[in-house]
């Protein structure tokens, strides 16, 4: 089966009425898989350019790229930022070094990330079109809140590590799979969110096309068909492997991925430098009317989340 990361305890604030049905977790579409994957050209060599070792990436200054147009102010401090959404388990383990420094543990980073649902959907923006055919977000059946799932801040330990739990992302039109990154220095925590300090680094993290075309083959991802972008034609991944984001993969269970997968990388930044977020690569066209600010007062706490996890 899919992961499904349940809270049973969050309420669900909609911009769409629920119009039906949970989402099945498990199973293979193939037929939706071979749409998502139409008309693309062959692969690419992320999957050796991803085992590079984290002492190689850390050497690299991270390349900066753009925040894209889903970004909101706000996150939420807490491990696991499914909030309900299903998909394939995904855990992230970040860790952040100084570049500058001999790669030394930046302690204290906090550690941004943010992405799109198995059907391209992104909290705050749930009614913008991912492209291709895909269900409407709010047929999801989930317990998400629509200003703030898949949305979250990590504090980096004394060894500069992060870990998140989520879901595998879809894709949407133009882009390929990819999770959005930024590391903040010079804050801190306040009010179950991260204020103040400075940006030093913004960027994205992203997926080995063979790995991708194994998930999008499973539900719930397959119900969004469509033409998918690989590694090779993204208008923002610059083939540099690790210290372009590229994710080092490893799956739970070789034989079942839909049990999920591991992801790791180092992010290697300046501490001292201050990243506006305007790096190389469109990200695509951002939706009109989209949200700006914190999250509601009733969005859910970091509390609600490790109580959800702990009960599951």
């Amino acid at each position: 089966m899919t992961g499904n990361h349940g809270n049973s305890s969050i309420t669900r604030r909609r911009a769409l009425a629920v119009t039906g049905g949970t989402v099945a977790a498990g199973g293979l579409a193939v037929t939706g898989y071979q749409s998502a994957f139409a008309d693309t050209t062959g692969t690419t060599e992320a999957t050796a350019t991803a085992s590079a070792t984290a002492t190689d990436a850390c050497m690299t200054l991270m390349s900066s790229v753009t925040e894209g147009p889903y970004y909101l102010d706000g996150a939420l401090v807490r491990k696991d930022i499914t909030e309900g959404k299903s998909g394939v388990p995904l855990t992230l383990r970040l860790t952040v070094v100084d570049a500058t420094d001999g790669c030394t543990p930046v302690k204290g980073a906090a550690v941004e990330i943010w992405h799109c649902d198995a059907w391209g959907y992104y909290s705050g923006y749930t009614t913008a079109n991912p492209g291709g055919s895909a269900p409407a977000e709010s047929e999801d059946g989930s317990t998400a809140n629509d200003a703030t799932y898949l949305r979250g801040y990590q504090i980096a330990n004394a060894n500069g590590v992060v870990k998140f739990e989520t879901i595998f992302p879809g894709w949407y039109t133009p882009r390929t799979c990819h999770i959005h990154v930024k590391v903040h220095t010079g804050g801190e925590k306040e009010d179950g969110t991260y204020e103040g300090g400075k940006v030093n680094y913004t960027g994205q993290l992203f997926f080995d096309d063979t790995v991708a075309e194994e998930i999008f083959a499973l539900e719930p991802y397959s119900r969004h068909s469509g033409s998918y972008t690989t590694l090779d034609n993204d208008m923002v991944y610059d083939g540099g492997g690790a210290s372009s984001g590229l994710l080092t993969l490893k799956a739970v269970h070789k034989a079942d991925p839909s049990k999920g997968y591991k992801g790791s990388l180092s992010l290697a930044v300046d501490p001292d430098a201050e990243n506006t977020g305007a790096g190389s690569g469109g990200g695509g066209t951002p939706p009109s009317g989209g949200p700006t600010g914190a999250p509601p007062s009733d969005a859910p706490s970091e509390s609600a989340s490790a109580s959800a996890a702990a009960s599951s």
